[in-house]
């Protein structure tokens, strides 16, 4: 190529690193997404293309230099999400551990918005008594709330983490289940305590849980409560009625938050019509002390074939939405 398709960017050692990846892998993602040539001589990073896959990737770059010099770490995921975001002409300001980040992780660094949209949610948890996290499964909607929740507790900022989660795989049939009330409540649980796992460690999680910091519980099990100084997480909302909905959300006490996640297009209730999510997003977004976050298929930071599978669904989601409102 000629020089004048080459263009050099100046970058840190922990930059580089990252940007190249483990054996060049992240480079080669990078090379895929715009279709240039990624070299790394030392001391920064050589594009070689046309001009606008360079100034394509080199958003990308930027995004990925920023995340690895503030600490955080950078996954295939990270570069990934930063080349789909150069696609779309963001320049990933905002999705960097600069802009909410977590003083959390057991993997290195902190835990940190990856899109644009997951830093918007974490300014809101920060800011905000109630925040409803809508969208696709793998934006991250539930690890970021009880990263943020796990953060609050361990600050001292609330005295118990506390989640709780429709169990409608079981029809709520919990007393036909083996154990003690931890034991039936776990496996729709889950996705929880893997993520606090991941944040807090084993030992730390069991010695929380031991000491009643951290909570789990299905919605049925809310009812009659008050919970103060607390940080509250309401999963997979969307299999939430629209009673059991009212009923969460008036348990707030003194000096507790809530985070509140769900996907709207997949209800799992025989009524769909009766899903609480959509229906408390609608009435109290715009009341004081409330933010909505909206997460779409482009921020799915797991693997790139999930955006494809959870675009094709809302494809058919929509087109069932427009046939019910035809009939």
């Amino acid at each position: 190529m000629s020089r004048e398709t080459r263009e050099f960017m100046p970058l840190s050692d922990v930059a580089l690193r990252a940007v190249s990846g483990p054996n060049s892998r992240h480079a080669a993602l990078l090379e895929d997404a715009f279709h240039v040539l990624v070299e790394t001589p030392g001391g920064g990073v050589s594009l070689s293309g046309d001009s606008k896959a360079r100034t394509a990737a080199k958003r990308a770059v930027r995004t990925i230099a920023q995340r690895a010099d503030s600490g955080a770490e950078v996954s295939e995921a990270d570069v990934r999400v930063a080349a789909a975001a150069a696609r779309r002409g963001e320049d990933g300001a905002g999705a960097g551990p600069g802009s909410g980040a977590l003083p959390l992780g057991r993997r290195g660094g902190p835990i940190a918005a990856k899109t644009a949209a997951q830093a918007r949610y974490l300014d809101m948890l920060a800011k905000h008594e109630l925040v409803f996290g809508t969208g696709p499964a793998g934006t991250g909607k539930t690890f970021l709330a009880v990263a943020h929740g796990a953060g609050l507790l361990l600050r001292g900022e609330v005295d118990r983490l506390v989640v709780t989660r429709p169990a409608v795989e079981a029809g709520e049939r919990l007393g036909f289940l083996p154990g003690d009330m931890n034991e039936k409540v776990d496996p729709y649980m889950a996705p929880v305590w893997e993520a606090l796992t991941d944040i807090l460690g084993p030992e730390q999680l069991r010695r929380r849980r031991d000491k009643g910091e951290i909570e789990v519980a299905p919605i049925a099990f809310m009812r009659g409560r008050t919970l103060s100084h607390a940080f509250v997480i309401v999963d997979e909302a969307q299999n939430a009625s629209r009673l059991q909905m009212k009923m969460v959300l008036t348990r707030l006490g003194e000096g507790a938050r809530m985070a509140v996640t769900g996907d709207p297009s997949q209800v799992d209730l025989v009524n769909r019509g009766d899903s609480g999510l959509s229906h408390a997003v609608g009435l109290l977004e715009g009341v004081k002390g409330v933010a909505v976050a909206r997460f779409a298929a482009a921020d799915v930071v797991r693997h790139p074939l999930v955006e494809r599978i959870v675009n094709a669904y809302d494809a058919e989601y929509a087109q069932g939405r427009a046939a019910d409102e035809r009939a």
